[in-house]
């Protein structure tokens, strides 16, 4: 069977000029490209949301204007009060933080998180790898990724790898959960929750433009606006980017953001959001080899190899305030991702370079992995302020109805090194269906200790079937009790202390769960036992956050560095635990200095893994470092913003026997600690009128960021950006 996703593409130019002749294919055959197929769907939607706007009512102009946020579901609120009421570990990156960091994407942003580690892959996070407290950062497959509550991983129940991550132009902030809090979501929810918040509309038109080294270019585009009443907002947000890559291994990007609100009455409120990215980046699973990395670690190894991604979603998100203290949240959401990744035959791997299948018509020479998602979901959520007992409680109920599907496909071709056609070899069907129930109660016992336990009851469906082998199918079902309790006390007026116990908790997947064959593994859930103790609170101008964490699994799935692939391990018991501290000051004179350290002496095998003769008990778990550090120093006043800032990231086994010596394929060996130094920068011209730039690893330094799955991976060497911000 012959089957095509994406056809036409040229077979003669190779690097660049074959990503270029991609886009242009797209661009004149009717392909989701932004500049030729989106615009005028957009103004189209652009033309209804006036429409909307135009009629809507009058009734709440004062709250949805300037003071009325958009409709959201939050993971942990705004301002102090906010964090406070948190019984866990928290980190917010405000959109003042962003405008002085000028990330270059998601994953740059959250480098400056207490426990966070970001692998890099492709140099732009484009496929977000983030890891925490010692957690491998493969895929983000063990936190919880959200865009305005919304998921953006593909699946939560099929495949929750990670292979879409929304721009940070569109973000006005970012939350960081950790501990028992984060049972209100779910699943894999083991190192905690990530939420993106997107910007609200505001009125006028901003325009954004950057270049950068590596022949980075960027354009955005933010307009909004209100109805005359003042009870309806709108806006949309454009990003196009494109650039040749830190490896040779260029890209070309299109983000699409239109969102807007309107009051229905006095007590309620409506928003909906659409989104839509495309990018194709040359990237690949295969790293360099020894010698390559030794002699040219700019090179791409793999220029035939392309990671193709459409993502469209659309969600609505609806409040109403029945009285003082009641009120609900309301989300519906739904997207689509499509994934192909087309990927050379490897025929042999030495030091000195991967070699690759001759396409000349005797045996398959190029496959593509190509898979397809769609995800659709409500998350209704009952927030009620009441006194029972003479107690102040603060209660939370919710209830998520979710389904999805995968289609995985596997096409190989013996002709052409460019081909987006061949053979149909592999075709599955992927489904789950689940039903959550949660809920929390804050126990308000004094004014400055609360009791907050709660539970998640999680229980899905999970099927697979072979669309080429009829009689390959196969379902399982299980269902999962969560519980966790939290507790914080205000030990003096600038000291909090809180405490958590919760269970963590990720479904196997699908590919996992059931064999390829139908069969039911019978596989248990991914479960740890996740502690947490610390303090935080400000003094003067010193801000501070300590914590003790300790996660105890009695099953982590962990995954391995493979010659063809990522391959995810049962690595029976293991244990994490270590201390997270973070320390902020205000020096005077528009001086600040912050720096955050993490210290993880145990992340360990605590048991040999069953079917396994290498014995592994003791040995350090892959990516796993045991230093992570990040400090800076800061200088705001009223036009300037800029910020010198340094990271560091320990040494890092990269299998489970903890290999020292490097091999010479590069994918086993000790990874050394690094350290990189960056500055960013903003001044404001005028009102209308701001100047950024950053320059990233300045010192140049050549690092290996990862040896997953197959090869050395180096980190970004020294990069600039420049650009202006122009509000009309």
């Amino acid at each position: 069977m012959r089957i095509s996703r994406i056809q036409n593409h040229s077979s003669t130019l190779g690097g660049q000029e074959r990503q270029r002749m991609q886009q242009e294919t797209r661009l004149t055959q009717g392909g989701t490209c932004f500049t030729a197929d989106l615009i005028p769907y957009v103004m189209k939607v652009i033309l209804t949301l006036a429409a909307v706007i135009g009629t809507g009512s009058n009734a709440m102009a004062e709250q949805l204007g300037d003071e009325k946020k958009l409709p959201r579901i939050e993971v942990v609120g705004e301002g102090e009060t906010s964090i406070a009421r948190q019984p866990g570990s928290v980190a917010i990156i405000t959109r003042e933080k962003l405008d002085m960091l000028q990330p270059l994407s998601t994953q740059d942003a959250l480098k400056s998180v207490p426990g966070m580690v970001v692998r890099e892959e492709e140099g732009y996070g484009f496929i977000p790898n983030i890891g925490l407290r010692g957690l491998n950062p493969n895929r983000s497959q063990k936190l919880l990724v959200l865009e305005d509550g919304v998921p953006v991983a593909p699946g939560l129940f099929t495949s929750n790898e990670s292979y879409y991550s929304p721009r940070i132009e569109r973000m006005e902030g970012i939350e960081v959960l950790k501990g028992a809090a984060g049972l209100r979501y779910g699943p894999s929810t083991i190192g905690g929750v990530i939420n993106y918040q997107t910007k609200k509309p505001e009125d006028g038109v901003t325009v954004t433009g950057k270049v950068g080294s590596h022949g980075y270019s960027l354009l955005g585009l933010d307009a909004g606006g209100k109805a005359r009443s003042g009870d309806a907002v709108g806006g949309i947000s454009l990003v196009t980017s494109e650039g040749d890559g830190f490896r040779n291994n260029g890209f070309r990007l299109n983000d699409v953001v239109v969102k807007g609100g309107i009051a229905l009455s006095d007590n309620q409120w409506v928003s909906a959001k659409f989104t839509h990215y495309d990018n194709d980046v040359n990237t690949s699973y295969v790293g360099l080899r020894k010698n390559e990395y030794t002699n040219n670690p700019t090179k791409n190894p793999a220029p035939n190899d392309v990671f193709l991604t459409r993502r469209n979603s659309f969600d609505i998100n609806h409040e109403i305030q029945l009285d003082a203290s009641t009120r609900i949240n309301t989300l519906v959401y739904w997207s689509q991702l499509d994934r192909d990744f087309w990927r050379r035959e490897i025929a042999a791997r030495t030091a000195n370079g991967t070699s690759y299948v001759s396409c000349d018509g005797s045996a398959y020479c190029l496959f593509g992995r190509n898979r397809s998602f769609e995800m659709v979901g409500i998350d209704s959520r009952l927030h009620l302020n009441h006194v029972g007992f003479g107690i102040n409680n603060e209660t939370e109920i919710g209830v998520r109805l979710h389904h999805e599907t995968m289609r995985n496909q596997s096409v190989k071709s013996k002709i052409d090194p460019n081909a987006r056609s061949g053979d149909l070899t592999a075709d599955e069907q992927l489904k789950a269906n689940s039903v959550a129930l949660y809920g929390q109660n804050r126990f308000i016992l004094t004014d400055k200790f609360a009791i907050t336990p709660g539970i998640r009851v999680e229980s899905y469906s999970q099927s697979r079937q072979n669309e080429l082998v009829a009689t390959a199918a196969g379902k399982t079902s299980n269902t999962e009790f969560v519980p966790g309790i939290g507790a914080t006390y205000q030990l003096h007026p600038e000291i909090q202390m809180f405490a958590g116990a919760y269970r963590g908790f990720a479904p196997a997947m699908v590919a996992t769960a059931i064999s390829s064959t139908g069969v039911d593994q019978q596989l248990n859930a991914e479960r740890s036992v996740n502690i947490e103790f610390g303090a935080r609170g400000t003094k003067s101008n010193l801000r501070y956050e300590a914590t003790l964490f300790h996660m105890d699994f009695s099953n982590q799935i962990v995954n391995q560095s493979a010659s063809a692939g990522i391959t995810q391990a049962n690595a029976g018991k293991t244990l994490n635990q270590g201390i997270e501290g973070l320390l902020a000051i205000d020096l005077g004179m528009g001086w600040s200095a912050e720096t955050n350290m993490t210290w993880l002496p145990v992340a360990k095998y605590n048991s040999n893994r069953a079917g396994v003769t290498d014995q592994v008990m003791g040995n350090r778990l892959p990516y796993a470092p045991e230093w992570i550090g990040n400090f800076a120093v800061n200088y705001r006043q009223e036009k300037l913003n800029t910020r010198l800032y340094a990271t560091y990231i320990g040494s890092q086994y990269t299998d489970a026997l903890n290999t020292e010596q490097q091999n010479d394929i590069g994918t086993l060996g000790k990874m050394p600690a690094y350290v990189v130094f960056n500055w960013s920068t903003r001044y404001a011209v005028s009102k209308q009128l701001s100047l950024i730039g950053a320059i990233r690893n300045i010192g140049d330094k050549k690092f290996i960021a990862s040896r997953n799955p197959d090869g050395i991976f180096p980190g970004a060497q020294r990069n600039f950006e420049v650009g202006l911000i122009y509000k009309f």
